[in-house]
């Protein structure tokens, strides 16, 4: 016991900022996270019990029968904010409307924790470089990835989970990707430089040496749909017959199955338009 307490002591930090940094997570995924090597959640719940200790609670939890869903609270979130070590986001917020959620909210989400799991299993980017629903102006509405992850050799990519979203709607927000991407340069730049529009400024690194980042959808499992292969080639279908998409943007998918079975580092990615070959990641044919 003496061992698990000081085991969750020390998991303290490390645990609240995961929590505000993903929204929710289980203990499971967050033992795959922070613990790895270890045989069961024992030392990760006791950091969740002695942080939902804390007064006021620095976590909350939701149950639905057998699983506990856990974020943070507002308190949990100013502290995680203070420390330092959590990149500032316009916005956060705690993640109880989604771990309380009876639709798929909640399934929406820990199906992001888990396509960041596989990535950090397999470095391809760390748990604490990805930034969830950052919004990105455009001149029309903001648009506000599922996440952006900060890659192992230094690019960035954009993350969209779908589970339940129709074609039309997928189809929507990759148009509204390139609206993002073709958005006026914003403020009047100086001698030594060019105005940049947002994207540039934030991704393409100082000498704009980096392309648009590729956009990843990922289709995961959900009850009274298609199997996530079959809406993923329809996903292609559709996304081929758009014409700006497959020159001037990388957009590559992949299932969660395939993802988590196979490893993020592995050849899982289909890019559209360039056939039903999968590629890994570091390796994706760059936009024309």
């Amino acid at each position: 016991m003496a061992a698990a307490t000081k085991a969750g002591a020390d998991l303290r930090g490390e645990v609240l900022l995961t929590l505000a940094q993903l929204r929710l997570a289980t203990p499971r995924q967050l033992k795959a996270l922070l613990l790895p090597h270890q045989q069961d959640t024992d030392h990760v719940r006791r950091a969740l019990r002695n942080l939902l200790a804390e007064s006021p609670a620095l976590v909350g939890r939701t149950h639905r029968a057998p699983q506990s869903y856990w974020y943070c609270t507002p308190a949990g979130l100013a502290e995680a904010a203070a420390s330092g070590e959590l990149a500032p986001t316009a916005g956060r917020t705690t993640g109880k409307r989604i771990a309380a959620s009876k639709t798929g909210l909640r399934e929406h989400g820990l199906a992001l924790v888990d396509t960041v799991i596989a990535s950090h299993q397999a470095q391809v980017a760390d748990h604490a470089d990805w930034q969830v629903e950052v919004a990105h102006p455009t001149p029309a509405r903001n648009l506000v990835p599922d996440a952006v992850a900060l890659l192992a050799g230094g690019s960035h990519v954009f993350v969209e989970i779908d589970r339940t979203m129709s074609y039309a709607r997928l189809l929507a927000k990759l148009e509204r990707y390139d609206t993002y991407r073709n958005a006026p340069p914003t403020g009047r730049g100086n001698a030594a430089r060019t105005p940049r529009s947002h994207w540039q400024e934030t991704y393409a690194g100082p000498s704009l040496e980096r392309p648009f980042p590729p956009l990843l959808f990922v289709f995961t499992p959900a009850p009274r749909r298609a199997a996530p292969e079959t809406r993923e080639a329809a996903f292609h279908d559709r996304v081929r017959r758009l014409s700006n998409v497959n020159y001037r943007m990388t957009v590559a998918t992949t299932t969660l199955h395939q993802l988590t079975h196979e490893g993020a580092d592995r050849p899982v990615w289909q890019v559209v338009g360039h056939g039903e070959d999968r590629r890994a990641l570091t390796a994706p044919p760059k936009p024309r």
